[in-house]
């Protein structure tokens, strides 16, 4: 084979590897499983530095490496794997949880100045990555540096979420029960704009996948919280368990498809 066919070869197989994403198709079935990921940060998150008294510093540390650790085998894996797509994103919920409760209470900035700070970094780095790249959308991450800045912005949006769902619960008088449906319905909002209006499907994107995180965070603290506080005292322990095997089934049953790159 000659130096000229193996360039088209090799230009043949690149363009069939990229042709499709590392990141799944925007299904019903992606936003059910988004849900009871973080709502599974939210409990396992709690269960390490609450029920096993670690506290949220070291949570945090533990967290962070299975983080970074899920992020470099993402990045470096060759096409879409759904169990580790997944697994990086529970990371960052689970990191998420950590991180916003380690903000918030150990640092003393309180939910306000802690769900301040996660938003400056998160339009941070949605800035950056679009002087960058030029572009923010999921179906434009095509290289390892899109994918860095596409899973910290996802890192900080979960904490953001976070925070954001305690501050909702906690602070205010709508409790956990109040607030997941604050967030349910604000979910709803963003769905009829997605249907009937030509509302940027990039800004719409972000935005839900950004609520998604305090709607799992405040059911996760309806099922695990003392009955006193509003919750349901369910052990954290069973209820990742469980929240675990509903998004294994999930997609064993319905499947994870990588998302076509020309959109």
């Amino acid at each position: 084979m000659n130096s000229a066919e193996s360039e088209v070869k090799l230009k043949n197989t690149i363009q069939s590897d990229h042709g499709f994403s590392k990141v799944p198709e925007l299904t019903i079935i992606f936003w059910t499983v988004k849900i009871a990921a973080t709502t599974l940060g939210e409990t396992g998150g709690d269960a390490v530095t609450m029920s096993m008294n670690l506290g949220y510093f070291i949570g945090t540390l533990i967290f962070s490496a299975i983080f970074i650790a899920a992020v470099i085998v993402q990045i470096r894996s060759k096409k879409f794997h759904p169990a580790v797509y997944w697994t990086t994103i529970v990371a960052t919920t689970t990191v998420g949880t950590t991180l916003a409760d380690f903000a918030d209470r150990s640092l003393g900035i309180g939910y306000a100045g802690g769900a301040l700070l996660l938003f400056v970094l998160l339009l941070g780095s949605l800035f950056v990555w679009h002087r960058t790249m030029g572009s923010i959308s999921i179906r434009s991450i095509r290289t390892p540096k899109a994918e860095m800045f596409y899973w910290v912005t996802i890192m900080f949006s979960q904490t953001l979420g976070t925070a954001l769902g305690d501050w909702t619960a906690d602070t205010a008088a709508f409790g956990y029960g109040g607030s997941a449906i604050i967030f349910g319905s604000m979910l709803v909002v963003i769905a009829a704009l997605y249907f009937f209006t030509k509302v940027s499907r990039v800004f719409l994107f972000w935005a839900a996948f950004i609520l998604t995180r305090p709607l799992g965070a405040v059911v996760g603290d309806l099922l695990d919280k003392p009955i006193e506080q509003g919750g349901l005292a369910l052990s954290r322990y069973s209820a990742s368990a469980t929240l675990f095997i509903f998004m294994v089934a999930c997609l064993l049953i319905f499947g994870s498809r990588p998302a076509k790159m020309a959109h």
